[in-house]
């Protein structure tokens, strides 16, 4: 007998976790490397403007998140009229939607990490680059983002393991769905309501230990990377 019963549907809600995700992880790091280059060097009036509005998840609950993004993407929002004019369906309760919502939320766990590491840099590694007639794009790729390894690490794993636990913004804009919209979260609410604590149980403690070794992890990436720099 299995010791650690997985039926089909827990497979499925890990599976859908574990894509959504990577790609939340992936997309972000490209969206957040110009907002928070930009947000670390920049003197523009508009910087405490743009930084607060990318904090702004941090301090929201995730359900007035959920409940805008249902209004802006749904039949009766702007965007969802576009998107059917366009012929290209509605976001809500489909893994576009999951995918979009879980941008937005996830967003400050990339972007800080990275304003942080490319601040502390500084201006004088980039000063020394132009002093040897590197252009700016080149100067940023072959100082600016070594430089920032760390920086990227934490970004990574941060916003890896934030997106794992997502559950308001989730059930919000994706419902719970099974084989579609159903992560791990929504599973083991889904159990909870059944009042199927042995299952409730099993998925729960995994998520605790997971989040425990994934800041391990973080930790010790980081660490092996500052010396490496060094």
């Amino acid at each position: 007998m299995n010791a650690f019963p997985l039926p089909e549907e827990t497979l499925g809600a890990l599976t859908l976790t574990l894509k959504l995700a990577g790609l939340t992880t992936l997309l972000l790091l490209v969206i957040a490397t110009p907002l928070a280059w930009w947000l670390a060097r920049t003197a523009s009036r508009w910087r405490a403007a743009i930084g607060a509005l990318v904090t702004l998840p941090l301090v929201l609950p995730p359900t007035v998140i959920g409940f805008y993004l249902l209004v802006l993407l749904g039949p009766s929002g702007p965007i969802g009229q576009v998107m059917q004019r366009l012929g290209l369906g509605l976001l809500p309760f489909t893994f576009a939607g999951l995918l979009v919502g879980s941008l937005i939320y996830s967003l400050p766990f990339a972007v800080q990490p990275l304003q942080s590491a490319f601040r502390s840099i500084g201006q004088r590694p980039m000063e020394v680059a132009a002093t040897l007639r590197a252009r700016p794009i080149d100067a940023f790729f072959s100082v600016a983002l070594p430089l920032a390894l760390p920086g990227y690490i934490g970004a990574a794993v941060l916003t890896f393991a934030h997106t794992i636990g997502e559950f308001g913004i989730v059930l919000m804009i994706g419902g719970n769905i099974p084989g579609r919209t159903r992560v791990l979260s929504t599973e083991i609410y889904g159990h909870v309501e059944a009042m199927d604590y042995v299952q409730a149980h099993w998925l729960a403690g995994g998520m605790v230990v997971f989040a425990f070794l994934v800041l391990l992890a973080m930790t010790r990436l980081q660490r092996d990377a500052h010396q490496v720099m060094q």
